[in-house]
């Protein structure tokens, strides 16, 4: 088997998780806003050298099968509006009020299109003239794209036959005009056309990115496609991907990695806590199963396609911890990769918890990163007197203390709705291990895994995924006859998207459901789909899914044994403050140095691969026949 890159793009840092047949090798660096490639080679360029010794990103490159990556761009730029502006062309009678029902919707309405919504009437005499005025008009108020609703996919045909002849796409300048029932066949006109929207706002971003960093590979003669993960847990090529599908990709690579070792540990309910910079992303494994929604939502606003059931909370190792009202609050403002915490030295001037943890002492300056980064502590000194303990007039000591318990208080919020008898919390991210104790005692959970690749951990989770395609099409006149029409056309759809993704469709694994909406006033129900099958449902939005995966090679993990317990060795002290007023002398633990099997007590500190865990005290640990740690609270 082939090498496999898995790299998870983030705001703050950059994730790489290799595998190359027998074992994991991953590192991470600072994400580079300027230029997404930038990081993106760093990273494989820092895994070849801990693979090989020496860097060779080209050795590397050549020695593997498959890179598949993970953006959170899409994500970004939709949180920072960072987009084109987007008009909405609609002959549907009411649609602006339905795509603004709540203060969700009212808000992304109010920052993606604004006053850019104009109607247009099919029966008018005057039609084609209108429209023809109409897309003009929303061109002269800024709109960079053009989304065509009509409540049918006939009528929005006719309207594409007009805009067509009217508006050549070979003319230079001619704006983008995009049909809602093209991108999704959903009888629900909001849903559909808000999904055309945020496809659209998000797609240059994505498209801008991932092309050049496919042809950055090309100057390296990489003959496989860079392909990108995406929010249902399958991976395509650049070409053959939806920007929408890329939304939320990472936290769905999070969650597969869960559904992994909750199958290694013999986990009924596993919880996923990812601490990134920015958010600290929610999820749950139960019986092995990743948690999906048949429809999604984004910034809370439903969309036509599903969506893995991640929540996510603005609490993350570089959220800003200020004072407001003369409360500490944490979140949801984040200062990123830049500047950054106060103590990375690029001129933060906020507060995060990464500051308050490096003064607790839980952090270590010099080894931050695995050592490849300094941290300078009287930065983040300077900035939580100047910003929380002067204001409040506390000792530095006691703002420190307030802090860290305000966000643990933040992380347990997220999560502890989701807690059951039977829960494990999985923490990761570059900050999960270091909160997940606090968070967990606060939330009534009594075990924590920390995965060995936790700081990792969502490029860990993309190993999981294969090549695949999801098709939905709404069966207008629901019959048997129909739906074997529609079956027939998305099995040759199928097999020109298979072929160009380097595989027959024969040889992929093909599965067919039909999904009747409010059959019984449930939701969706999913009914399996063979040709020829009667269809007959009065009432009821009938859709045909097709869904087509070629298997890729993925990783083996062993399940969980039970080893003989013995104390683990202990690597050195570090002064750590528990009270405003005690500072003691705790126990330091390297993962990597430890062996499956060793056990010890809180309070203390396991330095794992890239990332810090604190064991409080009333805690236990253990190494796992697997290298992770498992936390459990004391009885």
């Amino acid at each position: 088997m082939g090498t496999l890159i898995n790299i998870d793009n983030g705001g703050t840092l950059t994730d790489i998780c290799v595998w190359d047949g027998d074992a994991f090798t991953f590192t991470k660096t600072l994400t580079t806003p300027h230029d997404l490639s930038e990081c993106l080679f760093s990273g494989i360029e820092k895994a070849s050298a801990a693979m090989y010794g020496d860097a060779d990103t080209t050795r590397l490159l050549h020695a593997t099968e498959h890179i598949r990556y993970s953006t959170t761009q899409g994500t970004n730029a939709l949180v920072q509006r960072r987009g084109p502006m987007i008009g909405i062309l609609s002959s549907i009678e009411s649609l602006q009020t339905q795509m603004r029902s709540d203060p969700a919707q009212e808000k992304l309405f109010g920052g993606l299109v604004a006053d850019r919504y104009l109607t247009v009437d099919p029966q008018s005499e005057d039609f084609e003239f209108d429209a023809v005025q109409k897309v003009n008009r929303l061109t002269t108020l800024g709109a960079a794209r053009v989304v065509i609703a009509a409540p049918s996919a006939e009528e929005e045909r006719r309207l594409r036959h007009v805009l067509l002849r009217k508006f050549p796409r070979h003319l230079l300048g001619s704006v983008p005009l995009l049909y809602s029932w093209e991108l999704a066949g959903d009888r629900d006109d909001a849903r559909r056309v808000w999904s055309c929207v945020v496809n659209a706002f998000l797609h240059p971003t994505m498209e801008r990115f991932l092309y050049a960093a496919e042809g950055r590979l090309q100057d390296y003669r990489v003959v496989n496609p860079l392909l990108v993960y995406r929010n249902d847990g399958a991976s395509s090529r650049v070409a053959k991907s939806v920007a929408l599908k890329t939304y939320s990709s990472g936290p769905r690579g999070g969650l597969e990695g869960t559904a992994a070792l909750a199958k290694v540990y013999g986990l009924s309910h596993a919880l996923m806590m990812d601490i990134g910079g920015t958010t600290t992303d929610v999820g749950v494994v139960k019986n092995g199963s990743v948690a999906v929604s048949d429809r999604g939502s984004i910034e809370g606003v439903h969309i036509s396609y599903p969506m893995s059931a991640v929540t996510s909370a603005g609490v993350g190792g570089s959220s800003v911890i200020q004072l407001v009202d003369d409360e500490i609050t944490v979140g949801p403002q984040s200062v990123g990769a830049a500047p950054g915490p106060a103590c990375f030295g690029f001129g933060g001037k906020q507060a995060t918890i990464t500051d308050v943890n490096l003064l607790l002492g839980i952090l270590d300056a010099d080894t931050y990163l695995d050592g490849t980064f300094t941290l300078d502590p009287s930065r983040s000194r300077a900035v939580i007197t100047e910003t929380i303990a002067e204001p409040l007039g506390i000792s530095l000591e006691e703002a420190l203390v307030r802090m860290e318990h305000a966000y643990f208080q933040a992380l347990s919020a997220s999560f502890a709705r989701l807690v059951t008898e039977q829960t494990t919390l999985l923490a990761f991210g570059g900050a999960g291990p270091m909160s997940a104790t606090g968070a967990a005692a606060m939330a009534g959970v009594g075990q924590v895994l920390v995965p060995r690749t936790a700081a990792v951990f969502s490029a860990f989770g993309i190993s999981f995924s294969d090549i695949g395609k999801t098709y939905e099409v709404l069966i207008e006149e629901p019959s048997t006859d129909a739906a074997r029409a529609t079956h027939d056309a998305l099995l040759a759809r199928a097999r020109r998207d298979m072929f160009q993704e380097g595989y027959d469709l024969s040889d992929c694994q093909t599965s067919w459901q039909l999904l009747v909406e409010n059959l019984d006033d449930t939701g969706i129900s999913q009914l399996p789909y063979t040709p020829g099958d009667e269809v007959d449902y009065p009432g009821a939005a009938v859709t045909l899914q097709l869904s087509a995966a070629a298997a890729l090679p993925h990783p083996d993990l062993d399940p969980d044994t039970e080893l003989t317990p013995r104390p683990a060795e202990v690597h050195g002290t570090r002064s750590v403050r528990s009270t405003t007023d005690r500072v003691d002398e705790i126990a330091v633990h390297v993962l990597d140095r430890l062996a499956p099997g060793d056990t010890g007590h809180g309070p203390a500190i396991v330095e794992g691969p890239f990332f810090t865990a604190r064991v409080l005290p009333g805690w236990s640990f253990r190494v796992t026949s697997a290298g992770d740690l498992m936390l459990t609270a004391d009885n």
